[in-house]
């Protein structure tokens, strides 16, 4: 193995990305195979004159990266061969939902097969999104990173100081943060977003004509959600009502045995909501669309085959526009799309 290796002195690569590099190349041009035994570390530092810590870091990398395994009692080996990737990348989402996974998809799909993604859920928590990043900081070519965080009230926030922090130490080429508005960070970086105070106050807007029907709007925004939402969405909301003198109420939850009145509008945020909220009107033989109407926040086939008017974010647009980006190596921001797509519901 070792006459495959190169390792260039004058470089100012740093040497344990040249051994991951090299590694890597001569897997995808087959004169490194799967199940092939590689030199220890002591080997390794000795043939190259490296410090040991140096070649320990780059097999951790390799490792981290699934490509070689370590066996006790009998070294290291190749693990595999199908070597995706000249472009590793870090997929960080803050749940995984319905709506996270068409953007994950519509990436995938965009970016094609000459990268490698590992997607890793942060749950909303500031310290497993931090020691997953300090885990894998050397680790990835690009860190596509969606933030949104919760405090101990368990309301959003879409950054901390600590998060912060950390993303000003990735290199500006290799952070990408989508659907979050980005915090003060210096230098160009690519910035795919939707803004949500914005975004809801102009779909509403674009269904007045048909919002000003009803006689009083309520949305439905979980105070106290696992998985916080944006309270630019209250204000984005209150806003619209405000300015168009809309009667409004803003509720916790869809409650069972709630009073419901024909002229009545809801903008329900979570599923589990709009299912509850559909139930009842059926029970109380309202006519959906009719005699109370429903608008869901964002998008699903599900929402789609029932006919449940939505206001939405386009994230197949959100996912193929950031893979499209890493391609092309550009920089800059991009506003997704947010629509008001007029159905039944309504």
């Amino acid at each position: 193995m070792m006459k495959f290796i190169s390792i260039d002195e004058s470089s100012r690569v740093p040497k344990y990305k040249q051994i991951i590099d090299s590694i890597i190349y001569n897997i995808s041009v087959g004169n490194l195979t799967m199940d092939q035994k590689i030199p220890s570390i002591n080997q390794f530092s000795e043939e190259f004159y490296l410090s040991r810590d140096t070649v320990e870091k780059a097999y951790n990398i390799l490792k981290e990266r699934d490509i070689i395994m370590s066996i006790r009692g009998k070294g290291y080996y190749i693990n595999r061969t199908k070597l995706i990737s000249k472009i590793n990348i870090l997929f960080l989402v803050n749940k995984l939902s319905s709506y996270k996974l068409r953007i994950y998809n519509s990436f995938i799909n965009t970016i094609g097969v000459t990268s490698h993604t590992d997607l890793h859920i942060y749950h909303c928590d500031e310290s497993l999104f931090l020691n997953l990043l300090n885990k894998y900081k050397s680790t990835y070519d690009y860190f596509v990173i969606m933030p949104h965080f919760k405090n101990e009230n368990l309301n959003h926030i879409s950054y901390t100081d600590e998060v912060i922090n950390f993303l000003k130490k990735i290199p500006r080429e290799k952070l990408i943060i989508l659907d979050n508005i980005k915090p003060e960070i210096e230098g160009e970086i690519v910035e795919i977003f939707q803004d949500f105070e914005d975004d809801i106050y102009y779909a509403l807007k674009e269904g007045l004509s048909k919002i000003s029907k009803y006689e009083k709007l309520f949305l439905i925004y979980p105070e106290s959600a696992i998985y916080p939402y944006p309270r630019r969405i209250l204000h984005g909301f209150r806003k619209f009502c405000m300015e168009n003198i809309i009667d409004y109420e803003i509720i916790n939850q869809v409650y069972e045995d709630m009073i419901l009145k024909k002229g009545d509008l809801f903008i329900t945020i979570e599923e589990a909501d709009l299912v509850n909220l559909v139930k009842q009107i059926r029970e109380d033989k309202f006519v959906l669309g009719k005699d109370i109407g429903v608008i869901s926040y964002n998008d699903t086939p599900l929402k789609e085959l029932l006919g449940i008017t939505v206001i939405s974010t386009d994230f197949k647009i959100m996912g193929e526009t950031a893979a499209k980006m890493i391609i092309n190596k550009e920089k800059g921001k991009f506003k997704v799309p947010f629509n008001f797509i007029e159905r039944n519901s309504i």
